[in-house]
C-alpha cells in the first residue's frame, strides 16, 4: 500500500453472538460498490452487515445490507467528479452525477458537503438523520474521524478501532 492510498479503507461490521465484530475488507473495494455489497452479503449475520468506507480525506460511504436489500449513503456528491466509488453510489441511488457547473450553482461558493442516499440508514441503531447530516456535512472532519464517531455512536467503537489498528498499526 502506498502513502497515497494509506487512508483508503473498507470495514465490515456485523453482530455475532450479540457482540459487534469488525473486519477490514480489501482496499480494492474502496472503488467497487458492487464488490462491497457482495462482500457484505457474505457476512454470517442474521441482522445484516454494515460497511464503512473512507476514501482519503475526500468522502465516505456507509452501507447496510439485509439479504437482497442494500441501503447506501454517500457523504458528498462532489466526490463523484473524481472518484469511481462515489460515481457508482450515485448511479446506484439513481441520482444524476452533476458536472462542475451544476455543483458550483448548487454550492454557490459555500464550503459544504452534499450527501446523497439514506440519511436514516442508522436511525434504528440510534443515529438519526439530523446527526448523520451534521457529521457528514462537517468539512473540517476527515472521513475516518466521521466513521469513528459513527462507530462510537452505534456502539461498535472498540471493534472498529481494532480493525483500523490491524491495518494501519
Amino acid at each position: 500500500m502506498t502513502d497515497e492510498d494509506a487512508l483508503d479503507f473498507a470495514i465490515v461490521v456485523y453482530r455475532e453472538d450479540d457482540r459487534w465484530e469488525a473486519e477490514m475488507l480489501p482496499v480494492a473495494l474502496t472503488s467497487d460498490l458492487h464488490g462491497l455489497i457482495h462482500a457484505l452479503r457474505q457476512q454470517p449475520s442474521l441482522s445484516g452487515a454494515i460497511g464503512l468506507v473512507a476514501v482519503g480525506d475526500e468522502f465516505f460511504v456507509a452501507l447496510r445490507v439485509f439479504g437482497e436489500r442494500a441501503e447506501v449513503f454517500l457523504s458528498d456528491i462532489a466526490a463523484s467528479l473524481d472518484f469511481p466509488l462515489a460515481e457508482q453510489v450515485l448511479d446506484y441511488l439513481d441520482v444524476p452525477v452533476p458536472n462542475e457547473d451544476e455543483l458550483d450553482a448548487i454550492l454557490q461558493d459555500e464550503e459544504t458537503a452534499l450527501p446523497a442516499g439514506d440519511l436514516s440508514i442508522f436511525a434504528d441503531l440510534g443515529l438519526d438523520e439530523m446527526e448523520l447530516g451534521i457529521l457528514s456535512g462537517d468539512i473540517d472532519l476527515l472521513p475516518e474521524d466521521v466513521l469513528s464517531s459513527i462507530a462510537a455512536r452505534l456502539g461498535f467503537s472498540e471493534p472498529f478501532e481494532r480493525a483500523i489498528d490491524s491495518m494501519f498499526g
